[in-house]
């Protein structure tokens, strides 16, 4: 007898905007965020209008990874 493989359950994204991702990170402004795309630098973002399209989104989850990846050591912690 074959094993079931149940489906996996997959989460929708929640999709920023350049703005919201803003507001999500005090003191980040939409000019550093398009900075940091024509460096093709993190977060990663989405262009789903096309390459020469004018929007664009950010996955939540990545946003909060970028952040965590940043994440400063205190002495405290040594």
């Amino acid at each position: 007898m074959a094993a079931r493989i149940e489906p996996r359950s997959v989460e929708t994204p929640v999709w920023l905007s350049p703005e919201q991702v803003c507001e999500l990170v005090p003191g980040l402004t939409t000019e550093v965020l398009q900075r940091l795309r024509k460096k093709r630098l993190d977060p990663p973002y989405f262009k789903p209008t096309g390459p020469r399209g004018k929007v664009i989104l950010y996955r939540q989850s990545d946003i909060v990874a970028w952040i965590e990846r940043h994440a400063m050591q205190t002495r405290g912690a040594a």
